[in-house]
């Protein structure tokens, strides 16, 4: 069993998504845990079938979910590498950490993954979706989710962290292919977003992250979203819509 890092994934209902997942790592020898919150199709049999270990727990949101991973999994390696169920490892990112060691990386809190997301099955390159850096492994017990946020959920971790530009992780929800359930599910992340932005109105929330341009890629989101929250409200969805549509090229 692989002794430098575990995976967490996160499930309900993922038959279609988790066998892809799983798959795509199974070389790693790796310890897999996953944190259920109910499903009723055959997530939990899939799997076990590949040696995955399940918890349970009611899901609230993504953030305190995340939490109650990072602070329920029976972890015994020093580095986590956090997956979501419709994502997927590629050759080249699997040959990266196969090559990974601990003592490699003395002085390193956390690494950056590039994503590739896809949609009906067209990689979305443009309107700030690629590249994208997300911050998926790191110590254990140094890393945790950041709660502050309802919808745009992310980890946090002190210190000094690295980008991989190189090698990917894919992600595509194929439930998504159905737009019904693609309009819901932004309906419900809209009407998150709108929730938080009261909340921060009436009571203002330090960002978790240092707001740095020339940081990491999480403190450089939270120094445009400073700029952001300064902004009139009723001027930010031309700016939003002009910047990725038009400079970004969303438009293609």
């Amino acid at each position: 069993m692989n002794a430098t890092y575990s995976f967490i994934v996160l499930t309900y209902n993922e038959e279609q998504h988790l066998p892809r997942l799983l798959q795509s790592i199974v070389d790693l020898n790796a310890q897999v845990f996953i944190v259920d919150s109910g499903s009723t199709d055959a997530t939990v049999k899939i799997g076990e079938e590949f040696g995955a270990k399940f918890l349970y727990n009611a899901f609230e949101n993504h953030p305190s979910q995340w939490d109650f991973a990072l602070k329920n999994c029976p972890v015994q390696t020093p580095w986590v590498i956090c997956l979501d169920a419709d994502q997927t490892v590629t050759p080249e990112l699997k040959q990266r950490l196969i090559g990974f060691k601990d003592e490699d990386h003395s002085g390193l809190n956390g690494i950056y993954f590039n994503r590739k997301n896809f949609f009906k099955g067209r990689w979305i390159k443009h309107g700030s979706y690629y590249p994208f850096y997300l911050l998926k492994m790191f110590r254990y017990g140094t890393g945790y989710s950041d709660t502050t946020e309802k919808m745009d959920h992310r980890f946090v971790v002190p210190g000094k962290t690295e980008v991989w530009k190189d090698g990917y992780l894919l992600e595509e929800n194929l439930k998504e292919n159905n737009i019904s359930f693609w309009i819901d599910k932004h309906n419900r992340y809209s009407d998150l977003v709108a929730q938080q932005e009261v909340e921060r109105m009436q009571s203002p929330v330090l960002q978790t992250e240092k707001p740095a341009f020339w940081g990491s890629p999480n403190e450089r989101k939270a120094w445009f979203k400073k700029i952001w929250w300064k902004l009139p409200r009723y001027v930010r969805p031309s700016l939003y819509f002009t910047q990725r549509l038009i400079f970004q090229l969303g438009i293609l």
